[in-house]
């Protein structure tokens, strides 16, 4: 949630019971960094009081349009020029049709027809009334403008009722205000990401692997998909949730992640393989536990398929191929060889003994280098970041083919 520090959300609350789940939204974008300004409507205040925005977010909570009791300013405009993102939530069939047919008779709407941020609408009401051939009509009419919609969830729904119609979980709005604060400059790409460790079984217990976590693989998957693309993650054994808007392949093997992914390479418009893949597997596995024997024990180790040579090899016209490198030694000189072996376009190096890199870290250390000699160290940052200026730099390099 790093995008949010900084950004100022005017949050606007209208009379549902999920009004209710409006304060851990609030708290949840303070502990993400961002300023959070409530607007309520009147009928919202029947549902959770003022007060409680005022004391998570730290400001007054505006409900009156008309209210005096505020140093002199035109509040809805101010508002209104001040958010860097816009959002209802939860948001009523009748704020809906007001913000649709531009109606504003209260504070929200005011301050809605006024600003010019991206705009952030969360569904959330009756099942029959949500279905109705003129909400849909007119969540179309907002979708047209450009308003982004996050689509309710289903279930048991406070009146009884079953089916579409429940504000989702804090997550999925987080995730829906990050992606309008987002450019959409992956937009109509697919994008292809590679994750986590492999496992190589040597009997129905043990396995060989590594310490990849997937956090960087991840952190790309999630930022492509933030920035519009069609996101397809590739991802060996993690503890780690599947991003919002991404397609997971799970595998766990080197085999299977070979198959997963050069099976998908053909209709992608950029790979990134960030897994850490290992190099060997177990000739054979035992179909039974191996025993503990008084002696040493001797594996024989096959070599498991390049899946980065592979799609260098294959490579497609106009696709880009990023790898990645960890080295405890001689790290750009051995990357630079693996970009130029692979066949890659961008290659991302970093070093395991460099503090703040490597596996299981939040933050990393790295260089690009490129096909055609330039590099680029860059200083220690959040991998989220990291992420999006690798996707920066693919973008970059697609453009000037």
């Amino acid at each position: 949630m790093g995008r949010l520090a900084g950004k100022t959300v005017v949050l606007c609350v209208t009379g549902g019971i999920a009004a209710y789940k409006a304060a851990d939204l609030t708290s949840k974008l303070r502990q993400a960094g961002a300023q959070v300004r409530v607007l309520m409507t009147q009928s919202a205040t029947q549902f959770i009081t003022p007060m409680t925005f005022e004391t998570l977010s730290g400001y007054r909570t505006v409900v009156d349009t008309f209210d005096r009791d505020f140093a002199w300013e035109v509040e809805h405009i101010s508002l209104a020029k001040a958010a860097d993102v816009f959002v209802i939530a939860p948001a009523t069939a009748n704020v809906i049709a007001k913000a649709a047919h531009g109606i504003a008779d209260d504070m929200v709407t005011t301050t809605l027809l006024a600003t010019k941020a991206p705009v952030v609408i969360a569904p959330a009401m009756n099942t029959g009334m949500y279905d109705a051939p003129v909400t849909q009509q007119n969540l179309q009419t907002l979708r047209a403008r450009g308003f982004h919609i996050i689509d309710p969830a289903a279930g048991r729904l406070a009146c009884g009722d079953s089916g579409r119609g429940k504000l989702p979980d804090t997550p999925t709005l987080l995730h829906g205000i990050e992606q309008a604060l987002a450019p959409a400059d992956l937009a109509g790409l697919r994008v292809l990401v590679t994750a986590g460790p492999t496992q190589e079984a040597m009997d129905p217990v043990r396995f060989l692997s590594n310490h990849s976590t997937g956090k960087m693989g991840y952190a790309i998957a999630a930022r492509a998909a933030l920035r519009g693309a069609e996101v397809t993650l590739v991802s060996g054994p993690t503890a780690l949730d599947t991003p919002h808007g991404v397609q997971r392949v799970a595998v766990t093997s080197a085999c299977e992640m070979y198959d997963a992914v050069v099976s998908r390479a053909p209709a992608q418009h950029m790979i990134v393989k960030a897994a850490a893949v290992g190099d060997y597997r177990p000739a054979q596995t035992a179909t039974e536990k191996l025993k503990k024997g008084d002696g040493e024990l001797t594996l024989t180790l096959a070599r498991n398929p390049d899946i980065l040579a592979t799609l260098g090899q294959r490579k497609q016209p106009g696709q880009l191929l990023c790898g990645f490198a960890m080295e405890t030694q001689d790290l750009l000189d051995n990357a630079a060889g693996k970009l130029r072996r692979k066949n890659c376009d961008m290659l991302v190096a970093n070093s395991l003994r460099d503090e703040g890199a490597g596996f299981g870290t939040d933050t990393n250390i790295v260089t690009l280098l490129f096909a055609d000699g330039r590099q680029e160290g860059l200083p220690i940052m959040p991998k989220d970041e990291l992420a999006d200026l690798i996707l920066d730099r693919l973008l970059a390099l697609r453009r000037q083919a």
